[in-house]
């Protein structure tokens, strides 16, 4: 009999311990630095600098909340429960069209409008749709060399895509498209098939920038955003001023020049160019260093998982988060064209807070899950 480890009974793991600290740790930096970077705006234009802290800080209790208690529930029970999460993610998505609903704000509709408070719904019906794929392709893992049997998981994505560039935001169309590959590879899909899926994919992107006069704009902007220094290109040149001013160190906390009317959205999508600018070169790789940390955790969690579900779904959960967030610095810096896209756990954005958050508290479950089978192992 092997020795008793009463100490992980039920409890988290290493791995599940890190990405716990991890996650809250950015929530509170992400506090930190939507106040540095919206104080400015706020005060003069909202006649309240504390504002957008305010929201953020609702957003984060809320999200803490749920990560408790989600944490608590046993995952196994929400296999059940893809179909039902895939459905609810497509009404949120449909209601931002209906008037009296909908929140329009800059061209695009991507928010629901209830009482006391908004919700986007793309941010919450692309881990519906994780959820989904999880249950089905757990379920389905025998017969997943068959295209056909990947056809519920392919059309449910595109469905899902299709909703949210109707909004329009593409940049969430890219992170789910991106993350239905990637649960399709991890599920065990033949090389051939992938190919077949991935190629359309990637030519898509293309074409949905072209039947967008705005996209094929920002990509012209991406290309030489000097040529339109006051127009498209220069959210990017803002950026780009923001990330050198830097330099190695920062010019220290709350001494960004940018936020001060130059950089547009400098409190949610361009933050990180907001970090870039306060903390340098070294406070970046700092904290991008803490989100591979992150990611390597869950991919842990995925591998220790107990049964295919927890780890498709802590896969899903955790390509979410990784691919959001490359998408987001990669955009920041230059290296792909400007789409509007929140960083995790950071970014200004009720929702996008409290559903991450709320992701994490399943990572937990599973971790938990996993502590509990190895517990029982080791008796």
């Amino acid at each position: 009999m092997k020795i008793f480890h009463f100490k992980n009974n039920g409890k988290q793991s290493i791995e599940g311990k890190v990405l716990t600290i991890i996650c809250i740790f950015l929530s509170l930096f992400g506090l930190l630095m939507v106040y540095s970077a919206s104080y400015y705006y706020a005060e003069n234009v909202l006649n309240n600098k504390f504002y957008y802290l305010f929201k953020q800080m609702i957003g984060f209790v809320l999200g803490l909340i749920s990560m408790v208690i989600i944490s608590k529930i046993n995952y196994e029970k929400l296999q059940k429960k893809g179909l039902f999460a895939l459905i609810f993610g497509y009404i949120l998505l449909v209601l931002v069209f209906i008037p009296g609903l909908g929140v329009e704000n800059y061209g695009a509709k991507r928010w629901i409008d209830l009482p006391g408070f908004t919700i986007q719904s793309s941010e919450i019906a692309k881990f519906c749709f994780v959820l989904f794929s999880a249950g089905y392709l757990a379920k389905n893992y025998k017969k997943v060399k068959c295209f056909k049997t990947l056809l519920p998981v392919i059309f449910a994505g595109i469905l899902t895509c299709f909703l949210i560039i109707l909004e329009p935001n593409m940049s969430i169309t890219i992170c789910v498209l991106v993350v239905m590959m990637f649960m399709l590879f991890v599920g065990g899909i033949s090389f051939k098939h992938f190919l077949i899926l991935a190629i359309p994919a990637l030519l898509m992107i293309p074409v949905l920038i072209i039947i967008e006069p705005y996209r094929l704009e920002r990509l012209l902007a991406f290309l030489n955003p000097w040529a339109n220094p006051q127009d498209e290109g220069y959210q990017l040149i803002q950026s780009f001023f923001a990330i050198s001013n830097g330099g190695l160190f920062g010019v220290g906390l709350f001494n960004s020049r940018q936020k001060y009317l130059f950089l547009p959205f400098s409190e949610s999508d361009f933050i990180f160019a907001v970090i870039a600018e306060e903390f340098g070169l070294f406070g970046t790789i700092l904290i991008l260093l803490l989100y591979f940390i992150l990611i390597f955790c869950g991919i842990k969690i995925a591998i220790k998982a107990k049964n295919r579900f927890g780890c498709y779904l802590a896969s899903g959960i955790t390509a979410v988060i990784g691919v959001q967030m490359l998408i987001n610095v990669a955009v920041v810096s230059g290296l792909i064209p400007p789409t509007g896209l929140p960083l995790p756990f950071i970014s200004c954005g009720s929702t996008s807070i409290v559903v991450f958050l709320g992701a994490v508290g399943v990572l937990r479950s599973i971790d938990r899950k996993n502590q509990e089978n190895e517990f029982v192992k080791n008796f």
